[in-house]
């Protein structure tokens, strides 16, 4: 393989891609607004590694997929197997083993407790494609029972479920929206249950509860043309890591039972053990009617997604009509590999009793970084399973870029979510990852403050 630079690269990239998620002008210039772009040439574990021989440990898994470490020997093994076998097949009018394999366990793993089991799993690629389905399924659900009058969709203040189109009916942060506004049939918001939202001598619970109150007022008005209410359980992760009491949860499910209204449950970011259980909504003993995954549930191997829903919800399509079949597809929906390494996924899941050793590591995340609980500009700081988060009281409007080129400088990938800076690291982070990340946060922190003051100046 031809010997490359990071230079090299770097120019290359500028040259040929177009980043997502990037002004990408910021990626070439110098002033304090610039957004340094990383050539990658390898990974192992948390960390990443350039052509340069630096490395920076991957405090964010990767926009928040990778979840046992980059390059894992044992889904490493699984894929290769895999290859050998079936890499894809059409699953319109075929089948494979990892496609029925993955949809039992986890239909298995929505079981817990009471109550009905999800299945019937719907796959596609990604997280936007994931929401695009539960909502095309809750609106076609209701026109072939005979309730056309219930096509619109509720969600909460500062939420996010994806960019496409269809995805960004429901979210409710402006940079991603408004410029598409035109082509988008907004839905309906209510107040988040965001426990920062709390005022004097209020708890969490009190701004949950408070916030289900204004849910069951605006569904008693608007439940006729409702289809469905999405929510990202227990933490609106693009909207700034939102954390907020289960107790909301089990409100809206009542209230969506009451009122005839889909409940769907995404779980894109919060799924797969990130908040302390398997499956966030598993906090509040409820089950939705869909519930939606992607980013960890291949390990941050490959693009794959999944839509769980309800026997009700399928039996409104299970007739012989083919126009009242959910006719959607993905070229690769169901891609064979993806789905084995989702079942290695699983697997360690299983063999190592990660949501147990999680609760250490979390323990551990939160002591290193409890002193910033102290620090005057910090408010907020919080956690749930393992997703720490802070908020930082800046004016300055590179604040982002500034902690996050410092946090680079210190061998840490930390990208905050404008002035929120997150942790949420693979689950296989070591006590000595975990002190590197708590020190490289709080010098980048002071760093990031002490320029935006002089910047001030």
């Amino acid at each position: 393989m031809t010997q490359t630079s990071n230079t090299d690269l770097l120019q290359r990239s500028l040259n040929a891609v177009w980043h997502p998620c990037t002004q990408m002008k910021q990626h070439v210039s110098n002033d304090s607004g610039s957004l340094p772009l990383i050539p990658i040439a390898r990974a192992k574990g948390v960390w990443l590694y350039d052509f340069d021989g630096r490395r920076y440990l991957d405090g964010i898994s990767s926009w928040w997929v990778n979840l046992f470490g980059h390059c894992n020997p044992r889904i490493n093994a699984a894929l290769r197997e895999q290859l050998e076998e079936l890499e894809h097949v059409i699953l319109a009018g075929f089948t494979h083993r990892p496609v029925v394999e993955l949809s039992e366990r986890l239909s298995a793993l929505t079981g817990g407790g009471s109550g009905e089991r999800l299945g019937h799993c719907f796959y596609a690629s990604d997280g936007a494609s994931a929401t695009e389905i539960a909502l095309k399924m809750s609106f076609h659900a209701w026109r072939n029972r005979g309730r056309s009058r219930k096509q619109d969709f509720l969600c909460l203040e500062g939420s996010y479920h994806g960019e496409t189109v269809g995805a960004l009916a429901v979210t409710d942060v402006a940079i991603f929206r408004d410029a598409y506004a035109p082509l988008i049939r907004p839905a309906a918001t209510v107040p988040s249950p965001d426990a920062r939202r709390a005022e004097a001598g209020e708890s969490a619970l009190d701004v949950a509860r408070r916030a289900a109150a204004a849910l069951e007022t605006h569904l008693e008005t608007h439940h006729e043309s409702i289809a469905a209410l999405i929510v990202e359980p227990l933490i609106q992760c693009a909207g700034g890591m939102a954390m907020y009491d289960p107790d909301y949860l089990r409100r809206a499910r009542a209230l969506c039972d009451r009122f005839e209204v889909l409940l769907i449950c995404d779980e894109i970011a919060v799924g797969c053990g990130r908040t302390g259980t398997f499956f966030a909504h598993e906090q509040a003993a409820i089950k939705p009617d869909f519930l939606c995954l992607s980013k960890g549930i291949s390990g941050g191997y490959l693009p794959l997604s999944i839509v769980l829903t309800t026997d009700a919800v399928y039996g409104a399509f299970y007739e012989d009509a083919t126009a009242r079949g959910f006719l959607h597809s993905h070229s690769y929906t169901g891609n064979a590999l993806a789905c084995r390494a989702a079942l290695a996924t699983l697997d360690i899941f299983a063999d190592d009793k990660v949501l147990e050793a999680n609760q250490a590591r979390a323990e551990k995340l939160a002591a290193a970084l409890a002193p910033l609980g102290q620090h005057p500009q910090v408010k907020h700081l919080r956690q749930r399973g393992m997703i720490l988060a802070f908020d930082v009281e800046s004016a300055d409007p590179h604040f982002s870029r500034r902690f996050y080129r410092a946090a680079l400088a210190r061998e840490a990938l930390i990208r905050p979510i404008g002035n929120t800076v997150y942790l949420m690291p693979p689950y296989i982070v070591s006590d000595e990852e975990i002190a590197h990340l708590g020190q490289a946060t709080k010098e980048a922190l002071e760093e990031a403050v002490t320029e935006s003051m002089q910047a001030a100046e």
